[in-house]
């Protein structure tokens, strides 16, 4: 089974950049979809943006034109990249991988937003 293991968050200033990177214990390449979530303390998880196996995308309209979401099936790895950050991004970010078979998630990294 694949395992999902997030890294890249920071704490940064409102306006700066981060790039999220979910790396894959084995091949994505089979994977047809594969997601980022956030949760804010207090609040329920919510999904941040969508990637399938041929490269389509969705987004929540928030981080619509800020957040950019792809995937290198050759390093088994999705990013997130996070440009404008405000401070209502501030939360813990999972990915997330589903295949016919499983649905496999990380355990999370903390994107920090200071005002």
């Amino acid at each position: 089974q694949v395992q999902l293991v997030e890294s890249g968050g920071s704490l940064v200033q409102t306006g700066e950049s981060l790039r999220l990177s979910c790396v894959a214990s084995g091949s994505i390449s089979s994977v047809r979809y594969m997601a980022w979530h956030r949760q804010a303390p207090g609040k329920q998880r919510e999904l941040v943006a969508t990637i399938t196996s041929d490269g389509s995308t969705n987004y929540r309209d928030s981080v619509k034109g800020r957040f950019t979401i792809s995937r290198d099936n050759a390093k088994n790895t999705m990013y997130l990249q996070m440009n404008s950050l405000k401070p209502e991004d501030t939360a813990v970010y999972y990915c997330q991988a589903i295949t016919p078979s499983s649905d496999r998630w990380g355990q999370g990294t903390q994107v920090t937003v200071s005002s």
